[in-house]
């Protein structure tokens, strides 16, 4: 018996002002929650630490609490990295994890991996 799936998403290579940028991560979140049908329950958290200079701002996290679980992100502007973590109770097919990241944050990799989560 499976308690939901899990999508564990790292891209590397991103555009650094792109990682920093709270509107294009709101953005992300925003059509994720629209193209899964995801049910948020309270209003997204997010943070943005210092920078290392004043010319690059720090990474972003951001939390938003489903109905159906979470939706997590890391931004790292320094290492030109985004780490993405998905969690729902319930079947959803796959985003374009891919696709989207590359588009929006100019990653030139993008590693997605799908867990089938198992109550035991």
């Amino acid at each position: 018996m499976t308690s939901g799936c899990e999508w564990v998403v790292d891209a590397a290579g991103c555009d650094p002002a792109t990682l920093a940028s709270l509107p294009a991560l709101e953005a992300l979140f925003d059509d994720m929650v629209a193209g899964l049908q995801l049910h948020p329950v309270a209003p997204t958290v997010w943070h943005q630490f210092p920078g290392l200079t004043p010319a690059m701002p720090g990474g972003i996290t951001g939390l938003s609490l489903l109905a159906e679980s979470h939706l997590a992100v890391h931004t790292f502007p320094e290492h030109g990295a985004l780490s993405l973590n998905l969690f729902c109770c319930k079947p959803r097919d796959n985003w374009a994890f891919e696709h989207e990241l590359t588009r929006r944050f100019e990653a030139r990799k993008v590693d997605v991996r799908r867990l089938e989560r198992a109550l035991s």
